[in-house]
């Protein structure tokens, strides 16, 4: 591929609810700027984008992938984003490299809560984006029901720029509302024709709304059409361009990916009209010295910066690094700073990326969105730049994961394999994060959803080799008592030579200064002091392992408060095996409960949803602290059991629509109900069964 200045440079995202066709889409513009020789379909799992196992197996995308194409001597660099809710880390990190958006929405499903979730995605982002109504050819497609949805959802700065001709199968092109050219399929390639006879007056309406939308966002525009003066198409076009960088305008656009009609248009649309990385303008990072604000500008003159927003972890290349450069350019066999890791990094060889190809290149520029391999401490979220002029750009804020699952290898011996597979997949997928449960002993996985843990498992088996259990995780319950107990532990046993002596007297009660405090008042040396820590030590040993269901014991005081020894017989060890007697005992004298961990949670959604979520916290065992509202929805804020938990996220997702989000975290470990209490011991003492 040749070389373009950043003014020549297009960053284009693809977003939509999943099914509305991105990837049909991004295809059809590939193949109509010949960037490839033959269209592929998702159903045959043939497309450039698509090209994970799992993505053509399931035939949906699960990762962002990026391709390049030349159109009217200017580069668009096209990412293809998933549309399921469990891959939206992926989303998120394309918003770093791109400039604008293109929102797929189908013609026949309307404004879906992806379109919403992505519309919203982009204005945090502050965003310029396109719609593009997309599978006008399918059964039930109605532009002018979608076009109104869109309206009534994001407002009347959705304004079409085109309108369809025909529909479902009789859908064959598009009229341009600016230019007032009709445009249809004529075998492989689309012919200008006359606007028709019965669409003259519609084409008439919605190129009024259009002008008076355009017009509207410029003051000179407006003056000159209340005055009644015709406007220009180059002042239609130079005022619509204007409006999309300012996001006062969002142009509707209409075809059909699969048919390759109104790939041109949005091709045309994307060269004419969408920001270039100079119109987009400087970019703010902090200079890692103090912390101060600097800007870089999008210019090759400026020093080298770049933005790593995605690495692919590939068991047989390595680590590749995928990054946007911000400013300057950068060269194959190039040093460059690491300001997040403090350390220099030595870059390879360059690459654009093609889908699963990497077309080598000696040089990148500000704009551009290329790839080195194995770079030895950079992830994710990391800034590159000129090791002269240090700059760090604002790290990318992941969604926090909302289903948490044990895994294990299906064989052992696998553990290695399994742990080093993980952790290179902790590399690829921020959004997916691995922890040991070291009281449990657990590997806890955490994700998006349940469509994500299963396509980490499958990647785990066709990336490394290795095929996993997923399970509900164990909850760490705990155990303490409510009352009090002095009772007696004696260890006492006769050998043929020194026999084993150890006696004590301890008091066990309640506490909330701690998990465990130990005190002795032993006078007269009943317990001599040399054997007072063998005790202790006893006493922490037994409190890994309550009386109930063998959970560790917390909030207890013992005081060691009487006791006798034998000048020849007593041990460090007698007086702990005493210790631990005594303390089995005091346990099951003083009321001992079962105590489960209690979690914050705080639950967003819209004001709609807020009776489903309140009563499903309450069936949850769970304890409504508070409402508030926060960014147009409502914050509901709760303390719920850990147990009641799981797959939260999923049913939340569920009843909500897909509108709601989570977060918690530990608060503090409550006592369990008697009734689910009993369960759960009994199922504990079950399972040690088993393992006996």
């Amino acid at each position: 591929m040749k070389g373009y200045k950043p003014t020549s440079i297009r960053n284009a995202g693809i977003f939509a609810h999943g099914g509305a066709g991105k990837t049909t889409l991004s295809e059809a513009l590939l193949y109509e700027a010949k960037a490839i020789d033959r269209m592929g379909r998702v159903s045959e799992g043939n497309t450039t984008m698509d090209y994970d196992p799992e993505e053509i197996q399931r035939q949906v995308s699960v990762s962002c992938a990026i391709a390049p194409l030349e159109w009217r001597d200017t580069r668009i660099n096209l990412i293809d984003t998933p549309g399921y809710f469990d891959f939206e880390g992926d989303v998120v990190a394309s918003l770093k490299a791109v400039d604008f958006g293109i929102v797929v929405v189908c013609a026949s499903s309307g404004v879906e809560v992806g379109t919403e979730k992505v519309w919203t995605h982009l204005d945090k982002a502050d965003l310029p984006k396109v719609v593009f109504i997309n599978k006008m050819d399918r059964e039930n497609a109605n532009f002018d029901n979608t076009l109104s949805q869109l309206k009534d959802v994001f407002g009347n700065s959705v304004v079409a720029l085109a309108l369809p001709i025909g529909r479902e199968a009789g859908f064959k092109g598009y009229v341009d509302l600016l230019s007032m050219k009709a445009f249809i399929r004529d075998g492989n390639k689309m012919r200008e024709t006359a606007i028709p006879d019965d669409m003259a007056d519609t084409v008439s309406s919605a190129r009024d709304i259009l002008v008076e939308a355009i017009a509207g966002t410029d003051e000179g525009l407006m003056e000159k059409f209340f005055d009644g003066e015709e406007l220009t198409c180059e002042e239609l076009k130079s005022g619509l361009k204007a409006a999309l960088l300012n996001r006062d305008v969002v142009p509707v656009l209409v075809g059909a990916g699969q048919q390759g009609i109104g790939t041109d248009a949005l091709l045309d649309f994307i060269v004419d009209y969408a920001p270039s990385p100079v119109d987009r303008g400087p970019v703010k990072g902090i200079d890692p010295s103090n912390g101060q604000e600097i800007f870089r500008k999008p210019e090759e003159a400026e020093p080298f910066s770049a933005f790593v927003f995605k690495t692919i972890a590939d068991p047989f290349v390595g680590r590749l690094s995928i990054f946007r450069v911000v400013s300057g350019e950068i060269s194959s066999d190039t040093s460059v700073y690491n300001p997040n890791k403090d350390t220099i990094e030595k870059l390879g060889q360059l690459y654009l990326i093609k889908g699963k190809k990497q077309i080598a290149v000696d040089r990148l520029i500000a704009g551009d969105i290329g790839a080195v391999s194995k770079l030895v401490a950079t992830s994710t979220s990391d800034t590159l730049c000129d090791v002269n002029s240090k700059i760090k750009y604002p790290p990318i804020e992941f969604p926090e994961p909302s289903l948490e699952m044990a895994i294990e290898p299906k064989s052992k011996g696998d553990e290695e394999k399994i742990n080093s597979g993980l952790s290179r997949l902790t590399e690829e997928d921020p959004t997916f994060i691995v922890e040991r449960n070291v009281e449990t002993g657990q590997t806890i996985i955490k994700g998006m959803g349940e469509l994500h843990i299963e396509v980490i498992a499958k990647k785990l088996m066709n990336k490394f080799g290795v095929d996993c259990v997923l399970t509900q995780p164990k909850i760490p319950y705990r155990e303490t008592i409510r009352g009090k107990a002095h009772v007696e532990g004696k260890h006492k046993k006769q050998t043929g030579g020194h026999g084993q002596y150890g006696h004590v007297w301890i008091d066990f009660e309640p506490t909330s200064e701690g998990d465990f405090i130990f005190e002795e008042k032993i006078f007269g040396g009943a317990v001599p002091k040399q054997y007072i820590p063998a005790v202790e030590k006893g006493l922490r040993e037994s409190i890994k392992e309550g009386v109930l269901a063998g959970y560790p014991v917390v909030n207890v005081k013992a005081t060691l408060v009487d006791g006798s020894y034998h000048p020849v017989d007593s041990s460090e060890m007698s007086f702990k095996i005493a210790a631990s007697l005594a303390f089995k005992k005091g346990m099951e004298q003083a009321d001992p409960v079962l105590l489960e961990p209690v979690m914050h949670v705080e639950v967003l959604v819209p004001e709609d949803y807020m009776g489903d979520v309140i009563g499903d916290i309450n069936r949850r065992r769970g304890r409504i602290l508070g409402m508030e509202p926060k960014d147009g929805l409502q914050l509901v804020i709760a303390e719920v059991p850990l147990a009641e938990m799981y797959k939260y996220g999923a049913d939340l997702r569920s009843f909500t629509h897909a509108r709601g989000s989570f977060k918690m975290w530990f608060e503090r470990y409550e006592e369990v109900p008697a009734h689910i209490a009993e369960k759960i011991i009994e199922k504990a003492r079950a399972e040690k069964e088993e393992e006996r």
